[in-house]
Protein backbone atom coordinates (compact mmCIF):
# COMPACT_ATOMS: atom_id res chain seq x y z
CA UNK A 1 0.00 0.00 0.00
CA UNK A 2 1.74 3.69 -1.01
CA UNK A 3 1.72 6.47 0.66
CA UNK A 4 -1.56 8.52 -0.24
CA UNK A 5 -3.67 5.07 0.28
CA UNK A 6 -1.94 4.92 3.86
CA UNK A 7 -3.09 8.64 4.78
CA UNK A 8 -6.27 7.77 3.47
CA UNK A 9 -6.80 4.75 5.76
CA UNK A 10 -5.57 7.20 8.61
CA UNK A 11 -8.01 9.40 7.85
CA UNK A 12 -10.71 6.32 8.20
CA UNK A 13 -9.52 4.96 11.56
CA UNK A 14 -9.64 9.27 12.72
CA UNK A 15 -13.53 9.18 12.11
CA UNK A 16 -14.61 6.71 14.82
CA UNK A 17 -12.22 8.01 17.55
CA UNK A 18 -13.81 11.89 16.73
CA UNK A 19 -16.75 10.30 16.84
CA UNK A 20 -15.93 8.65 20.78
CA UNK A 21 -14.56 11.91 21.91
CA UNK A 22 -17.51 13.70 20.61
CA UNK A 23 -19.88 10.88 22.59
CA UNK A 24 -17.54 11.14 25.81
CA UNK A 25 -19.35 13.69 27.97
CA UNK A 26 -22.56 11.60 26.67
CA UNK A 27 -21.44 8.20 28.10
CA UNK A 28 -18.96 9.30 31.32
CA UNK A 29 -20.50 13.11 32.00
CA UNK A 30 -19.21 16.33 31.71
CA UNK A 31 -15.38 15.84 33.06
CA UNK A 32 -14.75 14.66 30.48
CA UNK A 33 -15.99 17.82 28.31
CA UNK A 34 -12.42 19.26 27.67
CA UNK A 35 -10.83 15.88 26.67
CA UNK A 36 -13.47 15.62 24.29
CA UNK A 37 -12.98 18.74 22.48
CA UNK A 38 -9.49 18.40 22.54
CA UNK A 39 -9.24 14.80 21.01
CA UNK A 40 -12.06 15.65 18.56
CA UNK A 41 -10.00 18.77 17.19
CA UNK A 42 -6.60 16.42 17.05
CA UNK A 43 -8.83 13.96 14.96
CA UNK A 44 -10.46 16.50 12.89
CA UNK A 45 -7.03 18.48 11.71
CA UNK A 46 -5.44 15.01 11.15
CA UNK A 47 -8.32 13.54 9.12
CA UNK A 48 -8.34 17.11 7.06
CA UNK A 49 -4.80 17.37 6.75
CA UNK A 50 -4.39 13.02 5.63
CA UNK A 51 -7.31 14.39 3.18
CA UNK A 52 -5.36 16.95 1.31
CA UNK A 53 -1.94 15.23 1.46
CA UNK A 54 -3.42 12.01 0.28
CA UNK A 55 -4.57 14.41 -3.21
CA UNK A 56 -1.32 16.29 -3.41
CA UNK A 57 0.75 13.38 -3.08
CA UNK A 58 -0.83 10.66 -5.30
CA UNK A 59 -1.09 13.42 -8.08
CA UNK A 60 2.29 14.58 -7.71
CA UNK A 61 4.09 11.25 -7.66
CA UNK A 62 1.88 9.40 -9.93
CA UNK A 63 0.72 7.32 -6.79
CA UNK A 64 -2.74 6.93 -8.50
CA UNK A 65 -3.99 3.74 -7.82
CA UNK A 66 -7.35 1.83 -8.17
CA UNK A 67 -7.59 1.10 -4.55
CA UNK A 68 -7.11 4.87 -3.67
CA UNK A 69 -9.95 6.05 -6.50
CA UNK A 70 -12.43 4.16 -4.78
CA UNK A 71 -11.09 4.49 -1.00
CA UNK A 72 -10.79 8.02 -1.10
CA UNK A 73 -14.17 9.07 -1.79
CA UNK A 74 -15.31 6.60 0.51
CA UNK A 75 -13.24 7.80 3.41
CA UNK A 76 -14.67 11.90 2.46
CA UNK A 77 -18.38 10.65 2.65
CA UNK A 78 -17.74 8.56 5.97
CA UNK A 79 -15.92 11.55 7.68
CA UNK A 80 -17.57 14.37 6.44
CA UNK A 81 -21.36 12.58 7.49
CA UNK A 82 -19.86 11.32 11.11
CA UNK A 83 -19.27 15.03 11.54
CA UNK A 84 -22.37 16.07 10.38
CA UNK A 85 -24.32 13.61 12.42
CA UNK A 86 -22.45 14.85 15.27
CA UNK A 87 -22.84 18.21 15.11
CA UNK A 88 -26.79 17.38 14.51
CA UNK A 89 -26.76 15.48 17.89
CA UNK A 90 -25.03 18.28 19.26
CA UNK A 91 -28.04 20.49 18.20
CA UNK A 92 -26.02 22.94 15.99
CA UNK A 93 -26.72 21.82 12.89
CA UNK A 94 -30.56 21.72 11.24
CA UNK A 95 -32.06 18.50 10.75
CA UNK A 96 -33.19 19.63 6.91
CA UNK A 97 -29.20 20.33 6.00
CA UNK A 98 -28.22 16.94 7.22
CA UNK A 99 -30.73 14.97 5.10
CA UNK A 100 -30.44 16.80 2.24
CA UNK A 101 -26.24 15.94 2.64
CA UNK A 102 -26.93 12.23 3.22
CA UNK A 103 -29.29 11.60 0.38
CA UNK A 104 -26.52 13.48 -1.92
CA UNK A 105 -23.63 11.67 -0.20
CA UNK A 106 -25.21 8.46 -0.67
CA UNK A 107 -26.62 9.15 -4.42
CA UNK A 108 -23.26 10.17 -5.71
CA UNK A 109 -21.68 6.54 -4.24
CA UNK A 110 -24.53 5.01 -6.11
CA UNK A 111 -23.40 6.82 -9.24
CA UNK A 112 -20.02 6.49 -8.70
CA UNK A 113 -20.34 2.69 -8.69
CA UNK A 114 -22.43 2.70 -11.85
CA UNK A 115 -19.91 4.56 -13.41
CA UNK A 116 -16.98 2.43 -12.83
CA UNK A 117 -18.69 -0.29 -13.52
CA UNK A 118 -18.34 1.24 -17.05
CA UNK A 119 -15.11 2.63 -16.64
CA UNK A 120 -15.60 5.71 -16.53
CA UNK A 121 -15.10 8.54 -14.02
CA UNK A 122 -17.48 11.15 -12.91
CA UNK A 123 -15.71 14.60 -13.56
CA UNK A 124 -15.26 17.20 -10.78
CA UNK A 125 -17.83 20.99 -11.34
CA UNK A 126 -17.56 24.11 -9.97
CA UNK A 127 -20.63 22.91 -7.48
CA UNK A 128 -19.09 19.70 -6.14
CA UNK A 129 -15.58 22.26 -5.33
CA UNK A 130 -18.09 24.61 -3.86
CA UNK A 131 -19.55 22.14 -2.08
CA UNK A 132 -16.11 20.85 -0.28
CA UNK A 133 -15.02 24.28 0.67
CA UNK A 134 -18.33 24.37 2.56
CA UNK A 135 -18.37 21.35 3.87
CA UNK A 136 -15.07 22.36 5.18
CA UNK A 137 -15.32 25.82 6.70
CA UNK A 138 -18.66 24.44 8.34
CA UNK A 139 -17.36 21.64 9.92
CA UNK A 140 -14.48 24.37 11.25
CA UNK A 141 -17.07 26.83 12.30
CA UNK A 142 -19.19 24.17 14.59
CA UNK A 143 -15.84 22.95 15.88
CA UNK A 144 -15.05 26.47 16.44
CA UNK A 145 -18.63 26.62 18.20
CA UNK A 146 -18.48 23.91 20.24
CA UNK A 147 -15.35 25.04 21.83
CA UNK A 148 -15.81 29.07 22.09
CA UNK A 149 -19.91 27.93 23.55
CA UNK A 150 -18.36 25.65 26.51
CA UNK A 151 -15.50 28.28 27.50
CA UNK A 152 -16.89 31.58 26.84
CA UNK A 153 -20.60 31.31 27.13
CA UNK A 154 -22.61 34.65 26.41
CA UNK A 155 -24.67 36.92 23.78
CA UNK A 156 -22.64 36.03 20.90
CA UNK A 157 -24.01 32.09 20.96
CA UNK A 158 -27.04 33.08 19.34
CA UNK A 159 -25.72 34.90 16.99
CA UNK A 160 -23.02 32.55 15.72
CA UNK A 161 -25.57 30.14 15.58
CA UNK A 162 -27.60 31.53 13.50
CA UNK A 163 -24.14 32.30 10.92
CA UNK A 164 -23.77 28.61 11.34
CA UNK A 165 -27.23 28.17 10.28
CA UNK A 166 -26.78 29.76 7.20
CA UNK A 167 -23.60 28.02 6.11
CA UNK A 168 -25.10 24.22 6.50
CA UNK A 169 -28.00 25.63 4.18
CA UNK A 170 -25.51 26.89 1.89
CA UNK A 171 -23.39 23.28 2.67
CA UNK A 172 -26.71 21.85 1.67
CA UNK A 173 -27.39 23.84 -1.41
CA UNK A 174 -23.98 23.12 -3.14
CA UNK A 175 -24.84 19.30 -2.48
CA UNK A 176 -27.58 19.31 -4.06
CA UNK A 177 -26.73 21.33 -6.83
CA UNK A 178 -23.48 19.47 -7.37
CA UNK A 179 -25.59 16.18 -7.36
CA UNK A 180 -27.76 17.84 -9.97
CA UNK A 181 -24.97 18.92 -11.96
CA UNK A 182 -23.41 15.20 -11.72
CA UNK A 183 -27.04 13.81 -13.11
CA UNK A 184 -27.07 15.47 -16.36
CA UNK A 185 -23.49 15.47 -17.19
CA UNK A 186 -24.05 11.77 -16.67
CA UNK A 187 -27.16 11.82 -18.87
CA UNK A 188 -25.68 13.80 -21.43
CA UNK A 189 -22.79 11.16 -22.05
CA UNK A 190 -25.27 8.35 -22.31
CA UNK A 191 -22.63 6.47 -20.07
CA UNK A 192 -25.25 4.52 -19.00
CA UNK A 193 -27.45 4.14 -21.67
CA UNK A 194 -26.27 0.40 -22.58
CA UNK A 195 -26.64 -0.97 -19.22
CA UNK A 196 -28.89 -3.91 -18.67
CA UNK A 197 -31.88 -3.59 -16.53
Amino acid sequence: MNLPNKLTVLRLVMVPVFFIAFSLPTWFGEATRTISIILMLICYVTAELSDFLDGKIARKYKLVTDLGKVMDPFADTLSHLTFFVCFYGSGIMPGLALIIIMWREFSILFLRMLMMGKGKAVAANIWGKSKTFLYAVTSILSIVFLVASHFFAGSWVGIYKIVLDIFFYLAAAASLLSFLTYVKAILDSKALSGMTR
